[in-house]
């Protein structure tokens, strides 16, 4: 990774790991666009096809969380593919109702009620009552699952082929079951200053995980995807045809959704200890992934995706503030909330961390990445046919202000990522800021972030998608049409069809003329940010 004006003082941090000082002393990863890494692998013809197409192994991003709530799961990344794979009505994966959109906070759905009630414009006087109908619309969301219809979750009697849950991270995955959600969801209270579900995390996992006997409680996602290999398959064919891994960005995001630098300790594998650390140490990483990969090494999958960790720091839930001291320099001094003007940020009461600690954050995030990387060559070299999907470097490329608003900041390595044509033909082109509206009805800023500044929109899940099924076509995975035939190349995701369903991009809330403006009135009064996206509330 290239100095900076913050390297020194990121070397200089007390707590931070040596080999990430060390880091800070070389350039950053390059990321690999090659899936195969440049390793053969032999593929025996097959006559058969698994009859689990779709497996995925993830946190949020899998899950299909947006603005603050997993809702629409029909729309996750995974049950995209299926579409496309003309095989979503055998895909199977957790659905969420409930009156505000799914759990815990759905952010866009309390806009669009605040707008119906108030307008485009909130007067001085009108804030007290939209604080209050605010607080009225969320302890209704409260009561549905914690006392409502949304308290009992369903039985799951079969397994989903979607395993994965928000806010996981590695340990959650590898340890967690159904039946240690059935504990942790304890009897509520209903506090009137914390309207956001109790145990929300725990309460969503539940839909996911397997319970429909003593045993399959006891199971963790893990145990679910090798139950679904062994599935109704052919005498020595897989029962799994394409497994996606795409774990460990909760061991960093933390340190963006807290703002808050505070790296893991010896305990980090307790379930409960861990939740103190938002970036996980790289030494602690590599041995939480290593007992993953060797927890997917027995699944028995035809292919399998292992998805890098992104660099959380670009997620405009964390605005770059301040100007650039030297030019190349992809950091800003400082990093705090979007809603907040620089002219207005005060770092000695503002929330935030430094471009120091964000450069050492994504250090550490290069050294996972290494980590993964590595495990997927290994396995290839072993005749395993798996591929690496580098999320960090597809994000990288969409940075709109650190890499494509300054050239300077640009690695060599560095392209502009080719939206699809009919993402590319929006306007204004959809890029990587916070969403906000224009105060006619459109779009004046973002597009590929949800209003949590953290998780994709529809059209970005569908990139997501796209890049799948592209090494999925690598793979040799036959894609068909409605009819049954096959697909031809290049398989391409409908992003038509996401558009249509994608109302933040075609009709973001306008409320206040800016998003930015409703949401740090919402987070200054409500704490959204602290409840709805340290996600172990």
């Amino acid at each position: 990774m290239a100095d900076t004006p913050h390297g020194t003082h990121a070397r200089l941090a007390p707590g931070l790991p040596e080999e990430v000082r060390e880091q800070l002393d070389r350039e950053g990863r390059t990321p690999v666009f090659d899936p195969t890494l440049g390793v053969e692998v032999d593929r025996p013809v097959r006559t058969t096809t698994p009859p689990h197409r779709l497996v995925a192994l993830g946190d949020s991003l899998t899950h299909g969380f947006q603005s603050g709530a997993v809702f629409a799961t029909d729309l996750s990344y995974p049950a995209i593919i299926a579409h496309e794979l003309g095989w979503s009505d055998s895909y199977r994966y957790p659905r969420y109702g409930g009156p505000g959109g799914g759990l815990p906070l759905n952010l866009e759905f309390l806009l669009r009620e605040l707008e119906e009630r108030y307008g485009r414009d909130l007067s001085p006087w009108e804030l007290p009552l939209a604080l209050f109908r605010a607080r009225s619309w969320m302890d209704g969301v409260e009561d549905y699952w914690e006392r409502g219809p949304g308290r009992v979750a369903p039985v799951v009697r079969a397994y989903n082929h979607a395993l994965a849950v928000y806010g996981w991270d590695l340990r959650d995955a590898l340890s967690s079951t159904a039946a240690g959600c059935e504990a942790a969801v304890a009897t509520p209270k209903d506090d009137l200053l914390s309207q956001v579900v109790e145990n929300h995390v725990q309460r969503a996992a539940l839909h996911v995980y397997p319970h429909w006997s003593t045993s399959t409680s006891q199971q963790t996602l893990l145990d679910a995807a090798k139950a679904l290999g062994e599935q109704g398959a052919a005498a020595g064919e897989p029962g799994i045809e394409t497994l996606i891994v795409f774990l460990g960005a909760n061991n960093c995001l933390g340190s963006v959704t807290r703002l808050k630098v505070a790296w893991s300790g010896e305990d980090f594998q307790d379930l409960t200890a861990k939740n103190a650390y938002t970036v996980w140490q790289p030494e602690h990483f590599r041995i939480e992934y290593a007992e993953l990969v060797r927890a997917v090494e027995p699944v028995n999958a035809r292919h399998v995706i292992w998805c890098t960790v992104p660099h959380v720091t670009i997620a405009p839930v964390a605005r770059g503030l301040g100007s650039k001291t030297t030019p190349g320099s992809p950091y800003f001094p400082y990093y705090s909330r979007p809603w907040i003007a620089a002219s207005a940020f005060n770092p000695a009461q503002d929330e935030h961390i430094t471009g120091a600690e964000a450069q050492a954050v994504d250090a550490a995030i290069d050294l996972y990445n290494e980590a993964i990387e590595g495990h997927v060559r290994q396995g290839r070299e072993a005749g395993r046919d798996w591929y690496l999907l580098d999320i960090a470097g597809l994000l990288d490329r969409l940075a709109s202000r650190r890499y494509i608003d300054d050239p300077n900041a640009r690695p060599s390595w560095w392209t502009p990522y080719p939206l699809p044509p009919s993402l590319a033909a929006l306007d204004p082109v959809p890029d990587s800021r916070f969403l906000t509206g224009d105060g006619k009805g459109g779009r004046a800023t973002g597009g590929l972030f949800s209003l949590d500044g953290v998780h994709p929109t529809t059209i970005c899940y569908g990139m997501i998608a796209q890049e799948m099924v592209n090494i999925m076509r690598l793979a040799g995975v036959e894609f068909l049409q409605g009819s049954g035939a096959l697909r031809t190349d290049p398989v391409s995701v409908d992003f038509e069809r996401l558009l249509l369903r994608d109302t933040l991009v075609r009709h973001p809330p306008q409320l206040l003329r800016s998003t930015l403006d409703i949401l740090g009135w919402a987070d200054q009064t409500l704490d959204w940010v602290r409840k709805a996206l340290r996600f172990k509330a």
